[in-house]
Protein backbone atom coordinates (compact mmCIF):
# COMPACT_ATOMS: atom_id res chain seq x y z
CA UNK A 1 0.00 0.00 0.00
CA UNK A 2 1.51 3.25 -1.02
CA UNK A 3 1.13 6.39 0.98
CA UNK A 4 2.36 10.26 1.34
CA UNK A 5 2.79 12.41 4.02
CA UNK A 6 2.28 16.10 4.03
CA UNK A 7 2.95 19.00 5.93
CA UNK A 8 0.78 22.73 6.38
CA UNK A 9 2.24 24.82 8.67
CA UNK A 10 3.37 22.04 10.71
CA UNK A 11 0.42 20.11 10.11
CA UNK A 12 1.20 16.79 8.94
CA UNK A 13 -0.88 14.13 7.32
CA UNK A 14 -0.51 10.77 5.83
CA UNK A 15 -2.85 10.24 2.82
CA UNK A 16 -3.97 6.86 1.42
CA UNK A 17 -5.72 6.30 -1.78
CA UNK A 18 -8.57 4.10 -1.95
CA UNK A 19 -10.50 4.38 -5.55
CA UNK A 20 -10.50 0.91 -6.35
CA UNK A 21 -11.99 -0.59 -2.72
CA UNK A 22 -9.54 -2.34 -1.89
CA UNK A 23 -9.83 -1.22 1.75
CA UNK A 24 -12.58 -1.50 3.98
CA UNK A 25 -13.99 1.33 5.27
CA UNK A 26 -14.35 0.18 8.59
CA UNK A 27 -10.48 -0.57 8.97
CA UNK A 28 -9.99 3.70 8.27
CA UNK A 29 -10.00 4.00 12.06
CA UNK A 30 -7.85 1.50 13.19
CA UNK A 31 -5.59 2.52 10.34
CA UNK A 32 -5.50 5.80 11.74
CA UNK A 33 -4.70 4.94 15.13
CA UNK A 34 -1.39 2.64 13.71
CA UNK A 35 0.01 5.07 10.82
CA UNK A 36 -0.19 8.15 12.68
CA UNK A 37 1.25 6.78 15.58
CA UNK A 38 4.72 8.78 16.46
CA UNK A 39 8.19 7.15 16.78
CA UNK A 40 5.78 2.99 15.91
CA UNK A 41 4.80 4.16 12.50
CA UNK A 42 5.04 7.20 10.00
CA UNK A 43 3.47 9.40 12.47
CA UNK A 44 0.94 12.46 11.89
CA UNK A 45 -1.67 14.63 13.16
CA UNK A 46 -4.49 12.64 11.20
CA UNK A 47 -5.03 10.06 8.20
CA UNK A 48 -6.81 10.99 4.90
CA UNK A 49 -8.84 8.32 2.89
CA UNK A 50 -9.19 8.90 -0.50
CA UNK A 51 -12.47 7.52 -2.02
CA UNK A 52 -14.17 8.34 -5.84
CA UNK A 53 -16.36 11.16 -5.61
CA UNK A 54 -20.22 11.15 -4.97
CA UNK A 55 -21.29 15.10 -5.95
CA UNK A 56 -19.01 16.05 -8.75
CA UNK A 57 -15.64 16.95 -6.54
CA UNK A 58 -12.52 15.70 -7.75
CA UNK A 59 -12.55 12.99 -4.71
CA UNK A 60 -14.38 12.54 -1.00
CA UNK A 61 -12.11 12.76 1.50
CA UNK A 62 -12.30 10.62 4.69
CA UNK A 63 -10.86 12.51 7.55
CA UNK A 64 -9.72 10.43 10.82
CA UNK A 65 -7.65 11.73 13.75
CA UNK A 66 -4.66 10.34 15.43
CA UNK A 67 -6.77 8.65 18.22
CA UNK A 68 -8.93 7.23 15.63
CA UNK A 69 -12.05 9.67 15.75
CA UNK A 70 -13.15 10.68 12.69
CA UNK A 71 -13.41 14.39 12.10
CA UNK A 72 -15.70 16.46 9.58
CA UNK A 73 -12.95 18.45 7.73
CA UNK A 74 -9.61 19.56 8.62
CA UNK A 75 -8.68 22.69 6.74
CA UNK A 76 -4.99 22.33 6.52
CA UNK A 77 -5.55 18.64 5.68
CA UNK A 78 -7.68 19.64 2.70
CA UNK A 79 -5.17 22.23 1.67
CA UNK A 80 -2.86 19.64 1.45
CA UNK A 81 -5.25 17.29 -0.20
CA UNK A 82 -5.46 19.94 -2.86
CA UNK A 83 -2.02 19.59 -3.52
CA UNK A 84 -2.18 15.59 -3.69
CA UNK A 85 -5.35 15.93 -6.52
CA UNK A 86 -3.01 18.24 -8.48
CA UNK A 87 0.40 17.07 -8.69
CA UNK A 88 -1.74 13.35 -9.31
CA UNK A 89 -3.81 14.72 -11.58
CA UNK A 90 -7.02 14.13 -9.68
CA UNK A 91 -8.02 17.56 -10.33
CA UNK A 92 -7.46 19.38 -13.81
CA UNK A 93 -5.79 22.97 -13.72
CA UNK A 94 -5.22 24.92 -11.11
CA UNK A 95 -8.52 23.91 -9.42
CA UNK A 96 -9.76 21.38 -6.73
CA UNK A 97 -12.76 20.11 -5.58
CA UNK A 98 -12.70 17.79 -2.60
CA UNK A 99 -16.04 16.83 -1.13
CA UNK A 100 -16.40 16.40 2.72
CA UNK A 101 -18.79 15.23 5.21
CA UNK A 102 -18.95 18.82 5.92
CA UNK A 103 -19.82 19.96 2.81
CA UNK A 104 -17.64 20.37 -0.93
CA UNK A 105 -14.22 22.56 -0.37
CA UNK A 106 -12.76 24.26 -2.77
CA UNK A 107 -8.99 24.94 -3.25
CA UNK A 108 -6.65 26.54 -5.77
CA UNK A 109 -3.05 26.34 -6.59
CA UNK A 110 -0.75 29.25 -5.76
CA UNK A 111 2.59 28.14 -6.44
CA UNK A 112 3.92 24.13 -5.98
CA UNK A 113 3.75 24.42 -2.50
CA UNK A 114 1.12 26.80 -1.63
CA UNK A 115 -2.83 26.88 -2.09
CA UNK A 116 -5.72 28.61 -1.15
CA UNK A 117 -8.75 26.96 0.17
CA UNK A 118 -12.31 28.31 0.83
CA UNK A 119 -13.04 26.97 3.83
CA UNK A 120 -17.22 25.63 4.85
CA UNK A 121 -19.42 28.69 5.91
CA UNK A 122 -20.29 29.12 9.79
CA UNK A 123 -23.46 27.42 9.86
CA UNK A 124 -23.87 28.30 14.10
CA UNK A 125 -21.97 31.52 15.62
CA UNK A 126 -22.63 32.26 19.20
CA UNK A 127 -20.35 35.26 20.46
CA UNK A 128 -20.56 35.44 23.74
CA UNK A 129 -21.13 32.04 25.18
CA UNK A 130 -19.72 31.32 29.15
CA UNK A 131 -17.96 27.72 29.69
CA UNK A 132 -16.27 26.55 32.99
CA UNK A 133 -16.14 30.14 33.73
CA UNK A 134 -14.53 31.76 30.51
CA UNK A 135 -15.92 34.06 28.46
CA UNK A 136 -15.42 32.70 24.48
CA UNK A 137 -16.91 32.78 20.87
CA UNK A 138 -18.38 29.41 19.51
CA UNK A 139 -18.59 28.76 15.79
CA UNK A 140 -19.29 25.13 13.67
CA UNK A 141 -17.87 25.24 10.29
CA UNK A 142 -19.98 23.21 7.77
CA UNK A 143 -23.15 21.49 8.18
CA UNK A 144 -22.31 19.06 10.53
CA UNK A 145 -19.94 21.69 11.73
CA UNK A 146 -16.51 21.73 12.82
CA UNK A 147 -16.63 22.83 16.49
CA UNK A 148 -14.30 25.66 17.40
CA UNK A 149 -14.32 27.84 20.85
CA UNK A 150 -12.45 30.72 20.40
CA UNK A 151 -11.08 32.37 23.56
CA UNK A 152 -9.12 35.86 24.02
CA UNK A 153 -6.68 35.50 26.87
CA UNK A 154 -2.66 36.20 27.14
CA UNK A 155 -0.45 33.34 25.68
CA UNK A 156 2.93 34.38 27.58
CA UNK A 157 1.82 32.12 30.24
CA UNK A 158 3.33 29.05 30.69
CA UNK A 159 2.31 25.92 28.21
CA UNK A 160 0.98 24.00 30.83
CA UNK A 161 -1.15 26.27 31.97
CA UNK A 162 -3.04 27.15 28.77
CA UNK A 163 -2.93 23.14 27.79
CA UNK A 164 -4.73 22.99 31.03
CA UNK A 165 -6.80 25.89 30.09
CA UNK A 166 -7.70 23.91 26.49
CA UNK A 167 -8.15 20.59 28.11
CA UNK A 168 -10.82 22.07 30.28
CA UNK A 169 -12.94 23.83 27.48
CA UNK A 170 -12.66 21.20 25.30
CA UNK A 171 -15.02 18.98 27.02
CA UNK A 172 -17.46 21.58 28.79
CA UNK A 173 -21.00 21.04 28.66
CA UNK A 174 -21.06 24.10 27.18
CA UNK A 175 -20.16 22.06 23.93
CA UNK A 176 -22.39 19.08 23.52
CA UNK A 177 -19.75 17.76 20.92
CA UNK A 178 -16.69 18.83 22.77
CA UNK A 179 -15.04 21.18 20.46
CA UNK A 180 -11.77 22.48 19.25
CA UNK A 181 -10.38 25.18 21.21
CA UNK A 182 -8.14 28.06 19.96
CA UNK A 183 -6.48 30.43 22.49
CA UNK A 184 -5.58 33.83 20.67
CA UNK A 185 -4.10 37.12 20.93
CA UNK A 186 -4.34 39.84 18.36
CA UNK A 187 -0.80 41.36 18.56
CA UNK A 188 -1.21 44.09 15.75
CA UNK A 189 -3.30 45.49 12.92
CA UNK A 190 -4.81 42.20 11.05
CA UNK A 191 -2.02 40.14 13.53
CA UNK A 192 -2.93 37.50 15.36
CA UNK A 193 -1.08 34.86 17.57
CA UNK A 194 -2.97 31.28 17.72
CA UNK A 195 -2.77 28.26 19.81
CA UNK A 196 -5.48 25.13 19.03
CA UNK A 197 -6.48 22.13 21.04
CA UNK A 198 -7.52 19.80 18.70
CA UNK A 199 -9.61 16.87 19.74
CA UNK A 200 -8.69 13.50 18.37
CA UNK A 201 -5.64 14.80 19.44
CA UNK A 202 -5.87 15.94 22.77
CA UNK A 203 -3.36 18.52 22.48
CA UNK A 204 -2.17 21.48 21.00
CA UNK A 205 -0.90 21.15 17.16
CA UNK A 206 1.44 23.16 15.24
CA UNK A 207 -1.22 24.65 13.37
CA UNK A 208 -5.11 23.95 12.38
CA UNK A 209 -6.33 25.53 9.77
CA UNK A 210 -10.14 25.45 10.31
CA UNK A 211 -9.52 26.75 13.65
CA UNK A 212 -7.66 29.39 12.08
CA UNK A 213 -10.59 30.71 9.65
CA UNK A 214 -13.21 30.51 13.05
CA UNK A 215 -11.11 32.42 14.98
CA UNK A 216 -10.69 35.71 12.05
CA UNK A 217 -14.42 34.73 11.46
CA UNK A 218 -14.89 35.30 15.19
CA UNK A 219 -12.41 38.49 15.53
CA UNK A 220 -14.01 40.12 12.71
CA UNK A 221 -17.44 39.76 14.01
CA UNK A 222 -15.72 41.27 17.38
CA UNK A 223 -14.51 44.41 15.68
CA UNK A 224 -10.70 43.16 16.78
CA UNK A 225 -9.83 42.58 13.12
CA UNK A 226 -10.92 43.62 9.71
CA UNK A 227 -10.67 39.86 8.01
CA UNK A 228 -8.99 41.19 4.87
CA UNK A 229 -5.47 39.78 4.73
CA UNK A 230 -5.04 38.80 8.86
CA UNK A 231 -2.02 37.02 9.53
CA UNK A 232 -2.31 34.37 11.63
CA UNK A 233 1.04 33.71 13.46
CA UNK A 234 0.97 29.66 14.80
CA UNK A 235 3.59 27.62 16.06
CA UNK A 236 3.89 26.26 12.73
CA UNK A 237 3.69 28.66 10.41
CA UNK A 238 1.93 31.87 9.16
CA UNK A 239 -1.50 31.22 7.41
CA UNK A 240 -3.56 33.86 6.16
CA UNK A 241 -7.07 34.80 6.12
CA UNK A 242 -9.42 36.37 4.18
CA UNK A 243 -13.06 36.75 4.32
CA UNK A 244 -15.94 37.75 1.59
CA UNK A 245 -18.92 38.08 3.63
CA UNK A 246 -19.55 34.13 5.44
CA UNK A 247 -17.08 33.22 3.11
CA UNK A 248 -13.65 32.20 4.89
CA UNK A 249 -10.42 31.67 2.34
CA UNK A 250 -7.19 30.29 4.21
CA UNK A 251 -4.13 30.17 2.40
CA UNK A 252 -1.00 28.30 3.50
CA UNK A 253 1.99 25.85 2.85
CA UNK A 254 1.18 22.48 1.35
CA UNK A 255 4.71 20.67 1.34
CA UNK A 256 4.76 17.03 0.20
CA UNK A 257 7.43 15.43 3.64
CA UNK A 258 7.96 12.25 1.54
CA UNK A 259 6.28 9.02 -0.03
CA UNK A 260 6.57 5.52 0.95
CA UNK A 261 5.19 1.83 0.44
CA UNK A 262 3.92 -0.26 3.75
CA UNK A 263 5.03 -3.91 3.54
CA UNK A 264 1.83 -4.71 4.90
CA UNK A 265 -1.43 -2.70 6.37
CA UNK A 266 -1.66 -2.81 10.27
CA UNK A 267 -3.98 -5.48 11.51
Amino acid sequence: MHFWKYCGAGNDFVILENFDGSIAPERYAALAAALCREHFSVGADGLMVLEPPAQGGDCRMRFYNRDGSTAEMCGNGARCLCRHCHDRGLAAGPVQRIETPAGLVTGRRITADRYRIRLNRPSVVRLHVEAEGVRCAYLELGEPGIPHAVVLTELDRPRAELRELAARLRSSPAFPRGANVNLCAVTGENRVRLLTFERGVEDFTLACGTGTGATVAALARLGLVSGGGTQVQTDGGLLSVDLDGEDIDLTGPAELTFTGDLPELPA
